[in-house]
């Protein structure tokens, strides 16, 4: 257990929770409902090679949390980390940017979830379904850790083989196994390089890489739940690599059926574009019962989301880096004080939703990938640095239970890629103001954490003059 005083945490978790809890926070809207725009962005082969990318990216940055974490198992351990090793003003602003990530990301998965109920109840307004689940969500994670990660596995596990049926579905009406509505002829890999390879040139990648990355967020909360999870020595590599395959085979993949049998011009976020291919494909009510999988997928990764807010807002108190009502736990193991600040990130999703959906959307999701992307930075940057401590104290790699290979080059590699796709938005109109938001956020962390310990030492100085 992890205690703060006689605040505790339990350790619950299993490894298939830990698998399905990385799982279902990775494959929400990044997934199936933003990769219109990439699609719409980079065009279609273009958006592959982005999501190729991204799955490098997502690869090193693990494999350094894998060494971090495995050495020292901590909940809401990025902070943590950062303040061992790099600084305690930038270990405040990691845990607020991670924070501001899944808080922002609750907003995105809530409005998606309300868009999705359109199919269904056209007249009944997007807020009223996001208020509602909203509420549900917060009932998931305000009861027990175990009830939590329970309902996670099964959530992950109802749209895993969704996916899976998904791609095998898809491939069949690409090579015409299965019909077409209105008679299409089978389309094959047409729609891939109908445009050209790419479109909008291909430096659209890179103003793309945002979103791919903000796609693949959630796979770095294996290491958030590390505190809470049973012998994290074994369990967190087994995570790793299982997690790491399955979101290749299942995002990769994805993409290429996506691509293939979805126009350019038919891509978006109005409508999910896993709905607007079974449109396409004459299998009755194929396209409802994907619809309700998707919202399934969405209320998975919004479940996971709120779990990996509060604990980092319970690692922070943990930390006494801000008010210890944040550290208080409920008998069961929940800090719910944690919780219920959390879930005020849910008001992002009623603002989108009444304000202009179909643009706000893609502005929450820019800023949240923003804030994990300097998140992975961050854990790129704590491991280069905790080897080279490590090896100072004379100690051997031979030491470590789970080792970054290739070192220093992963972590070199996975923050120079990291920092690409920042640098990529400024070019990206729609995707800048992640950037207006996101560095005055990170300068104000900063400023609050050192105008704290200032003011606290200069008390303390005072206190010992008198």
């Amino acid at each position: 257990m992890q205690e703060t005083g006689n605040q505790q945490l339990q350790r619950k978790m299993k490894a298939r929770h830990l698998v399905m809890l990385s799982l279902g926070g990775v494959i929400g809207t990044g997934l199936f409902v933003s990769t219109g725009y990439t699609i719409q962005q980079a065009g279609p082969f273009g958006t592959i090679v982005s999501y190729l990318v991204g799955a490098l990216v997502v690869y090193l940055v693990m494999l350094c949390l894998g060494e971090l974490s495995v050495h020292m198992p901590e909940t809401g351990a990025f902070h943590t980390y950062a303040t061992k090793f790099i600084g305690s003003g930038t270990g405040f602003t990691v845990a607020w940017l991670y924070w501001l990530t899944w808080t922002v990301a609750l907003g995105s998965e809530f409005t998606a979830a309300g868009l999705l109920m359109k199919r269904w109840f056209p007249s009944v307004s997007v807020w009223i379904w996001s208020a509602l689940f909203a509420l549900m969500i917060f009932a998931f994670n305000a009861w027990t850790v175990r009830f939590f990660a329970e309902s996670e596995f099964w959530f992950s596990s109802v749209k895993v083989v969704a996916i899976a049926l998904f791609i095998l579905l898809g491939g069949a009406a690409i090579f015409g196994w299965i019909p077409l509505a209105h008679s299409e002829p089978a389309p094959f890999f047409s729609h891939l390089t109908s445009e050209g390879l790419f479109p909008h040139g291909a430096f659209a990648i890179v103003m793309t890489m945002l979103a791919v990355n903000f796609a693949y967020s959630g796979t770095e909360l294996i290491g958030v739940a590390a505190g809470e999870t049973e012998n994290p020595q074994k369990t967190i590599p087994v995570a790793i690599r299982t997690t790491l395959w399955r979101l290749i085979i299942f995002f990769v993949g994805t993409i290429i059926i996506l691509s293939a049998l979805l126009p350019t011009a038919d891509a978006g976020v109005l409508k999910s574009p896993f709905v607007a291919v079974f449109d396409r494909i004459g299998v009755p009510y194929a396209a409802d019962l994907m619809n309700f999988v998707i919202l399934t997928a969405i209320l998975s990764a919004a479940n996971s989301g709120l779990y990996a807010s509060s604990r980092m807002l319970w690692s922070l108190s943990n930390q006494n880096m801000i008010s210890p009502v944040f550290g208080k736990v409920t008998k069961k193991g929940v800090p719910i004080n944690a919780v219920i600040l959390s879930m005020l990130g849910g008001g992002l999703a009623l603002l989108s939703s009444i304000i202009a959906p179909d643009t706000v959307y893609v502005v929450l999701v820019s800023i949240s990938g923003l804030a994990v992307v300097v998140v992975w930075m961050s854990i790129s940057v704590a491991q280069f640095n905790f080897r080279r401590q490590f090896l100072k104290e004379g100690k051997s790699v031979h030491d470590l239970a789970y080792r970054t290979p290739i070192y220093p080059v992963v972590p070199i590699a996975s923050f120079v890629l990291c920092l690409a796709s920042v640098i990529g938005i400024a070019f990206d109109p729609t995707q800048r103001i992640a950037l207006y938001c996101g560095i005055p956020f990170m300068i104000v962390c900063y400023g609050s954490y050192y105008f704290k310990n200032g003011s606290k030492k200069r008390g303390e100085t005072y206190a010992e003059e008198l």
